[in-house]
């Protein structure tokens, strides 16, 4: 019964993956100069980049973001080229062009960034490989698959090839290339406070614990805290109770989640 569950959960999740790639061939719209956001209520505070992830749409990370404004931090949302499903370096590299803009326009020397699933391990290869720690204050991952999924490995599996041709997703495999290089050596570089958030029902990151860096990072289970607490992959960016944990890395204050957080 266990395996027949999971492998409905992996087929719907391969199923919306294949989708996400054939709507892909719409085009989404780059990322554009970063807009003007409400000004911090804190002065000093960094603004705050969400970094979306595989197939995630700008849209999608408005709520996050709109929680972050209203709590005086300057917000803006990237949205990964080609919605993700290309080479992770690669976006990386845009993502890094981005940071430079968000600076510039801002004035700000540093920024903090909130990456939710693939947007983690975007950011994570700017840190570690393209001298991002310099512009980087915080890092916060919520259900980024560090250290992969088992959820991209069965694609194979169930006989849709190599993740049906998307290449982030490759990347995204246990024991791929792309990861074993990521996570050669130290997993926190330079001086960033690095925080990941990740959920026992996430469906997408299996084995869970993939979720956690290590050498030195916050490393949050929400249901340690909340045992009640039901929260899914894409609800880590919805969620209340994972806001207030967000919320407070920004702070570098101690992890005091609100378990009743809408």
């Amino acid at each position: 019964m266990l395996l027949r569950k999971t492998v409905l959960v992996v087929s719907v999740a391969v199923a919306a993956l294949i989708a996400s790639a054939g709507t892909a061939t719409a085009a989404p719209a780059p990322a554009t100069a970063p807009a003007a956001a409400a000004a911090p209520t804190a002065a000093a505070a960094n603004p705050v980049i969400v970094v979306g992830g595989l197939s995630g749409v700008a849209v999608a990370y408005e709520p996050i973001a709109a929680r972050l404004r209203a709590d005086g931090y300057r917000a803006f949302i990237y949205q990964l080229p080609g919605l993700g499903l290309g080479d992770i370096p690669t976006s990386a590299r845009a993502f890094a062009t981005y940071v430079d803009q968000v600076r510039a326009s801002t004035g700000a020397s540093t920024v903090d960034v909130v990456a939710h699933s693939e947007g983690g391990l975007v950011s994570r290869y700017y840190l570690k490989r393209l001298g991002g720690t310099a512009t980087v204050g915080r890092y916060v991952s919520l259900g980024t698959p560090q250290y992969g999924t088992y959820v991209a490995n069965i694609v194979a599996f169930l006989g849709l090839g190599s993740c049906a041709g998307i290449v982030a997703c490759q990347q995204m495999t246990i024991g791929s290339a792309f990861l074993a290089d990521l996570n050669a050596g130290d997993d926190t570089p330079g001086a960033v406070r690095y925080t990941t958030i990740r959920t026992l029902q996430d469906e997408l990151v299996r084995p869970t614990g993939n979720a956690v860096v290590n050498d030195g990072a916050t490393n949050v289970l929400i249901q340690s805290y909340c045992p009640l607490r039901v929260v899914g992959h894409l609800g880590l960016v919805l969620d209340g109770t994972a806001y207030t944990i967000v919320r407070g890395a920004l702070v570098d204050g101690p992890v005091r989640p609100n378990c009743l957080a809408l």
